[in-house]
């Protein structure tokens, strides 16, 4: 059923959280649009009916029937429908955060996504619609959840689409192995061997998909453990140190400043649950 309403919900309760719902709806009658500077926030459309035309930095695409496309903000662009009705669902969103989010998932340019199963998509664009019909008040709240939800959900369903997986069916064997033995010392080569990849290629991999190398990874389970002990547990500071896998206190006191801007007896003093 064609949605044939827009709604742009009053903002201003949500501007200063890292991503909030700017606006939502839709055409069973789609014009044509053409921004020669982009739109001022990143959209999310879906050709719900009928069939339409994409530009943008010289390339033309078809969009059929179940097709996404994202659109970032300030990118120029240009679609219309063709042969006269168009269904197109649209959600609009903004936030301090999307800039680095959009970076995170490799959505800096115009994405195209025609999924097997739109279902759970619709489900979250049914979720918001709703939400801002139904309460003034807190709906602009929940759907700042709700819409990351649904950044998420296409970013996730355009990597299985296009391949993008392969990088996560790579490391999950690599990060669990961590998780499992961050107490330990391992050489990088146990992780390549996990990964079947060279030493190299799994802190190129590493780095692009987790924004960090494979020893901070390491560092960042031992020191949250290490919290977990401080707060919860008895355990001197030096057994905490070797507990975690780490041979020497100081090292251990370094670091754990390093990550946390406090040493580790004074973490204890301000973070103690009993």
């Amino acid at each position: 059923m064609a949605v044939n309403q827009n709604i742009y919900p009053h903002f201003a309760q949500v501007k200063n959280l890292p991503v909030y719902l700017v606006g939502i709806g839709g055409s069973e009658y789609q014009g044509h649009v053409s921004r020669d500077e982009g739109y001022c926030w990143n959209q999310i459309l879906y050709s719900a009916k009928g069939k339409g035309v994409l530009k943008y930095d010289n390339t033309t695409i078809s969009l059929s029937e179940g097709c996404y496309f994202f659109l970032p903000a300030h990118y120029p662009h240009e679609y219309y429908p063709v042969d006269g009705c168009w269904d197109v669902r649209w959600v609009v969103f903004d936030g301090y955060a999307c800039p680095q989010i959009m970076q995170e998932l490799g959505m800096t340019k115009p994405v195209l996504l025609k999924p097997q199963n739109t279902d759970s998509l619709e489900k979250i664009y049914k979720k918001m619609f709703v939400a801002q019909k139904s309460d003034k008040i807190y709906g602009n709240y929940t759907c700042s959840g709700l819409i990351y939800q649904y950044i998420l959900e296409f970013s996730n369903q355009s990597r299985a689409v296009s391949g993008g997986n392969d990088r996560s069916d790579l490391l999950m064997p690599v990060l669990n192995y961590i998780d499992d033995n961050f107490r330990e010392d391992f050489p990088m080569t146990r992780l390549a061997e996990i990964a079947g990849i060279t030493p190299q290629h799994l802190c190129r991999v590493f780095r692009e998909t987790m924004n960090m190398r494979p020893n901070e990874y390491l560092l960042m389970c031992r020191m949250n453990e290490a919290k977990q002990l401080l707060k919860h547990s008895d355990i001197s500071v030096s057994e905490i140190c070797r507990s975690v896998g780490f041979s020497d206190p100081g090292y251990f006191s370094t670091i754990f400043r390093r990550y946390e801007g406090t040493p580790p007896a004074e973490y204890r003093k301000k973070n103690r649950a009993f």
